[in-house]
């Protein structure tokens, strides 16, 4: 008999061998295109393209193939021609015996290089790290004599310091004046000048002292590099956390200044100079009395009589355009713009003001009747023209051509597709406004600097990018390249599905994007996993062929290993028009997880694939804070989710411009706290946190990771010892990041196979 029980036993072993043996390469295969769905985006190649413009203002040049068959074009759009602007192989023939070999590659052995004559027959490129002037006309190249490494050095921004407020958000660099013979920079509490023609350093300022000093982080140059606008922050009332580095020999601690304090506790104060570079006069600009304030500098007058610069109250419900006398640091309020709730583009500084060339003139975005249009000022603040309206939101001004009277902007104006960003335009006096492109999806501008042409740049989710040549009315000239998906192949790739789904409230649509697995079949139930980041800040909802930034390149990722994922942007969020983004004023975590619940039972309605018996949710930072709150306020709808840096409890101050001070919205913060809910916990949650991790700190993992213990729920914590809020970031332990968010949803959703 035991012979025959065992003889049983091997047989079942044999036979559930192949079985198993199935199974692993199956979830090898799974892996494997995980991993290649990461680099998605360095999958597509000739996305787009960089144009170097030339003296004429509409000609220019760009690179593509490189590095291995590079060719460099040159367009001439007023010819409505693309041609080689060298030949390479008469080039290649006139480089080999400067340098002894074979240039390297097949194409242009450089795809960028410099004129170096104002007829544009000369130009200097660089190969091997050797520097060449080629003749354009003769063909005859000459070796560039080799500059010294220290003499490299005076034309290259070197590094200042590593930023006050983080411990890994990049570095801070010197800032060149227009003329490039000045680098600014601080030392030592101080504003330096170090200059490019020697090297030789020279101090401005001698006041600075430690905690109360000198930052050229946000120096603006006047126009003719005598006059810096530089701020001088006052710390010496900030407080400060520590961050404990454990790695080293014994424990250090770093102490770094709280610039994400609480909300309600009191600014960093900041004081506007213009500094004279010659007389090393500091004039203080007259910014007000009122001590916690927002001051951003916008663009100085051409002939640098004046700084503009914008002035917010730290709600951000009032914004003051406000203009500076050089030379005395008198200021005068252009415009006041007010707001019940967020003034949101303030945000965007970038997007909020266009000063015309002739100076006298400016246009200004503002939301004052609910979405965002342009309208144009004089310089002394009064109105001149309101030049767009209409239910829908302008991005930002492109380009301004004040000879012919048009502007150029972008703008969501497509109804049907409100996310979708179009290039149009309208003259001076508001009339004319037109739409000048057509395919669905975003259209990346860059405009010439005659304003006569510009390059479209267009992709949605599903169709891959294309760059056109067109007039700047719209007219198109030509295609100039399309994106190369050879490499998709191996993807077995299939495009991603949009959707249109209702919110909470029963009438307002939302919009996302869902993924499936490469080997997708519809007869099968898959798991789902929702990527969330939330909030009013900015909308994450992929709008690009190649837009699957930081750690949302994880929805198309994760889909691979098996899942069904999707990303939705619910009310709240920016984009389209105030009164939607309104609805989390003064309610942050309080209608985001119902409108991504009813997203999720309305797109699985309609997919019967669709398992909504396994859902996971994944967020990092804010969506960290959302991720965590679903499996709290949604616990039999999310059953894993995985909460990365996640602010679960303490308001940040930036809160305060979406919800108010704390003082004023009392029963608002305690209802944003996702302690008090640590006791709702069912499914299963990791929490992920970087020790080194200054923008959300640490401490809020430790205080979510308490209460759940004291209500006596179980989960699972990874702490990555050294590691800052940026843990997608490639290098350091983004990897082992990635992974652990894989392994954590492939053992605790287990897809089918």
């Amino acid at each position: 008999m035991k012979r025959v029980f065992f003889a049983l036993v091997l047989l079942c072993l044999v036979a559930t061998a192949p079985l198993v043996s199935a199974q692993e390469d199956k979830q090898t295969e799974r892996e494997t295109m995980y991993e290649r769905y990461l680099k998605f985006p360095s999958l597509v190649k000739g996305d787009s393209i960089e144009p170097h413009w030339m003296v004429d203002g509409s000609c220019f040049w760009y690179a593509e193939g490189f590095p291995v068959n590079t060719v460099i074009y040159k367009v001439d759009p007023r010819s409505n021609t693309k041609t080689p602007l060298f030949d390479t192989a008469r080039l290649r023939q006139a480089l080999k015996p400067l340098l002894r070999h074979e240039p390297p590659y097949k194409g242009l052995p450089f795809d960028k290089f410099t004129f170096v004559d104002q007829d544009e027959q000369a130009v200097k490129f660089t190969v091997e790290d050797k520097e060449f002037i080629l003749r354009h006309d003769t063909y005859k190249i000459s070796r560039v004599p080799a500059v010294s490494e220290e003499d490299k050095s005076r034309l290259v921004p070197q590094v200042v310091q590593k930023p006050y407020w983080s411990a890994d958000e990049g570095e801070m660099m010197e800032i060149l004046s227009p003329d490039r013979r000045w680098f600014a920079l601080d030392r030592n509490h101080n504003l330096w000048l170090r200059s490019t023609h020697d090297g030789r350093i020279v101090q401005l300022t001698t006041d600075g002292i430690k905690d109360y000093e000198w930052d050229v982080s946000r120096t603006l140059w006047s126009p003719d590099s005598f006059k810096l606008a530089v701020f001088k922050y006052d710390y010496r009332e900030l407080p400060k956390i520590p961050i404990v580095h454990y790695l080293k020999p014994r424990e250090e601690v770093e102490w770094l200044y709280d610039f994400n304090r609480k909300a309600g506790e009191r600014f960093e104060q900041n004081e506007l100079f213009i500094v004279d570079i010659l007389s090393k006069r500091q004039i203080h600009v007259d910014t007000g009395k009122e001590p916690d304030q927002w001051i951003f500098t916008l663009e100085w007058l051409p002939d640098g009589s004046e700084l503009l610069f914008a002035r917010a109250d730290r709600t951000l419900k009032k914004l003051d355009l406000m203009a500076a006398n050089a030379r005395t640091g008198i200021t005068r309020v252009v415009l006041t713009e007010t707001e019940k709730t967020t003034i949101q583009h303030i945000v965007e500084t970038s997007a909020l003001f266009t000063l015309f060339e002739d100076a006298k003139r400016f246009i200004w975005i503002s939301e004052r009747h609910g979405w965002r249009h342009l309208y144009l000022y004089d310089l002394d603040g009064r109105i001149i023209q309101r030049l767009t309206e209409g239910d829908f939101p302008v991005v930002e001004v492109v380009a301004v051509d004040e000879r012919a009277g048009w502007v150029y902007f972008t703008a969501h104006g497509d109804k049907q597709r409100p996310y979708d960003t179009h290039i149009y335009r309208v003259n001076l006096e508001g009339k004319g406004f037109t739409r000048l492109t057509e395919g669905i999806g975003q259209h990346d501008i860059q405009f010439a600097p005659s304003k006569e042409f510009f390059l479209d740049t267009h992709s949605s989710v599903a169709r891959s990018p294309v760059v056109e040549l067109r007039r700047a009315n719209g007219t198109l000239l030509q295609t100039l390249t399309k994106a190369n998906l050879d490499d998709l192949k191996e993807l077995k790739w299939s495009p991603p599905e949009e959707f249109v789904v209702k919110a909470a409230d029963g009438e307002t649509d939302l919009y996302g994007v869902l993924y499936k697995p490469y080997d997708f079949d519809p007869k099968k139930k898959y798991p789902v996993i929702e990527v969330i980041y939330g909030g009013p800040r900015v909308s994450v909802v992929p709008k690009t062929f190649t837009s699957h930034r930081a750690y949302f390149g994880q929805a198309p990722a994760l889909a691979q290993l098996g899942f069904i994922t999707f990303i939705v942007d619910a009310r709240g969020t920016p984009e389209r028009g105030k009164a939607f983004q309104d609805v989390a004023y003064g309610n942050l975590g309080r209608h985001e997880i119902p409108d991504h619940v009813a997203a999720l039972k309305q797109v699985a309605e309609q997919r019967p694939y669709m398992d909504l018996s396994r859902v996971g949710i994944v967020g990092h930072s804010l969506g960290g804070y959302f991720a965590l709150r679903a499996l709290l306020l949604a616990p039999d709808v999310y059953h894993v989710g995985v909460a990365s840096a996640p602010v679960v409890d303490t308001p940040i101050f930036f809160w305060e411009i979406y919800m108010g001070l704390p003082q004023d919205n009392r029963e608002g913060y305690d209802h944003y706290s996702n302690l008090r809910l640590a006791g709702n916990l069912k499914g299963k949650l990791l929490l992920i946190h970087g020790t080194s991790d200054s923008i959300a700190r640490i401490s809020e993992t430790m205080k979510m990771a308490d209460a759940l213990i004291r209500a006596d729920k179980s989960f699972d914590l990874l702490v990555m010892p050294g590691q800052g809020h940026s843990l997608w970031r490639l290098g350091g332990s983004a990897p082992y990041w990635r992974q652990a968010i894989r392994r954590y949803f492939q053992e605790n959703l287990t897809p089918e196979d």
